[in-house]
């Protein structure tokens, strides 16, 4: 077992230590925001029409505007676009939190404010994946990414929970307004903190189409990159998109309702936990292979749910899965950040996002007139199959050779010692399809 000190060494850095805090805090305080903005709509009469009206104007912007945050990223710099994020989604939830004071969230007013909330996160999230590369050596790219993963999750699980407590306390305008203090916290810490330059571009700048499908052929010239963002889009469209629809009908029926639908969710946050813990300071030798053999722990949750175990069980299931998104997530962003040169990281990483989750919400809204046709078990137990199915075959296609190194003609290993060229992120990363 690795002592602590060598495990958390990432930390030692003093840029991705300042980073790292302000990113937790501001994870934190995004964490409580979902909660009190359904409630803030709910308590207003919108009712649950305009509570969808509100989720879809955050989500719609980060789906369209994604890979044109990407080029902003490249073209910019991840910090200074970074920092504009901050400073719009800062301003966009304190001006949340007034409307709420004076009486004025309306439905349209408040779906205004978060489509500006999630132009920010479309313009945040390939940044954050081309800014990683820049603070932490290529060896320890999967520390980093795991540590935010742990950020995440853990986030995940406290902040809703605090969330609730302060909405029925004092409001959900106090939330928000703690919201915003948090991004300016992120904002604080990204001021503070001085990134290399990345090496300047022979010659004029090209125009943002050039750009586009430069960062375009990036991507698909790796095979071991869009193979598996393909696997990554079905395994949403058939695996956990039915799992999110259906867990809860089921739990309803045979695992004690929400009380148990919660138990559930928060295991999975507990086992991303976990196993961001244990991967810290850990060096797979094949980590593509380790990727792709991990990911069949997709199949735990829905297929415990298909085959009726009980509860505890199905809690295991769930906190299998957690380990899985974490690992596969930090690997393989480790992975495209070293893989993909330094110019592109940004637009690569929009790709990577906006491909994995591109038919998710085809498969919320599939998921419901499936289970009637065919029952919410079987629907959930193909979806497990189908990504075991799913993991064997990429496995055949890309386990035997790990991709070669970024500007590295031998094509040395990642992680075996050799310092390639600095580079993306991929999957996941255990930020999920709303992570910030």
């Amino acid at each position: 077992m690795k002592s602590t000190p060598r495990r958390l060494a990432v930390l030692r850095g003093r840029p991705f230590r300042l980073f790292f805090t302000g990113y937790a805090v501001s994870l934190f305080g995004s964490s409580t925001a979902s909660v009190a903005v359904a409630f803030a709509v709910l308590d207003g009469g919108g009712g649950g029409s305009g509570l969808g009206v509100v989720m879809a104007a955050r989500i719609v912007p980060i789906v369209l505007l994604l890979v044109l945050g990407g080029a902003a990223a490249d073209r910019l710099g991840p910090r200074r676009t970074m920092l504009g994020s901050d400073a719009l989604r800062c301003a966009t939830q304190a001006a949340t939190a007034a409307l709420l004071f004076t009486g004025h969230g309306t439905v349209g007013a408040l779906a205004a404010l978060m489509v500006l909330w999630g132009l920010g996160e479309a313009v945040f999230l390939p940044a954050l994946d081309a800014l990683l590369p820049r603070l932490v050596p290529p060896a320890e790219l999967a520390d980093a990414n795991a540590l935010l993963g742990i950020a995440r999750n853990g986030s995940a699980v406290a902040g809703p929970a605090l969330a609730g407590l302060l909405t029925a306390t004092a409001g959900p305008g106090w939330v928000l307004l703690l919201d915003a203090a948090s991004y300016a916290a992120g904002l604080a810490a990204l001021a503070l903190l001085r990134v290399p330059p990345a090496p300047a571009a022979d010659g004029p700048a090209p125009g943002l189409l050039a750009e586009l499908r430069d960062g375009w052929d990036e991507f698909r010239s790796r095979r071991w990159l869009w193979v598996s963002v393909l696997q990554g889009c079905l395994f949403n469209l058939l695996v956990w998109a039915p799992f999110l629809v259906l867990g809860p009908v089921l739990a309803r029926e045979r695992l004690g309702g929400a009380g148990g639908w919660g138990a559930v969710l928060g295991a999975y946050g507990a086992g991303a936990v976990l196993g961001g813990l244990v991967l810290l300071g850990r060096r797979p030798r094949r980590p593509l292979r380790a990727v792709l053999l991990v990911t069949a722990g997709w199949a735990l949750p829905s297929g415990a749910l298909a085959l009726g175990w009980p509860l505890p069980l199905v809690m295991a299931a769930a906190a299998g899965a957690g380990v899985t998104s974490i690992v596969s997530g930090s690997l393989f962003a480790a992975l495209t950040q070293r893989h993909v040169p330094p110019r592109a990281l940004g637009r690569v990483s929009a790709y990577v996002t906006l491909g994995a989750f591109a038919f998710g919400p085809v498969g919320l809204a599939l998921a419901g007139p499936l289970a009637a046709a065919a029952g919410p078990g079987t629907v959930l137990g193909w979806g497990a199959a189908w990504q075991l199915v799913s993991c064997a075959v990429v496995l055949a296609l890309l386990g035997r050779r790990e991709p070669a190194g970024a500007g590295d003609p031998a094509g040395g290993l990642p992680g075996d010692g050799r310092r390639t060229a600095p580079v993306p992120s991929g999957r996941d990363g255990g930020r999920g399809p709303s992570g910030r």
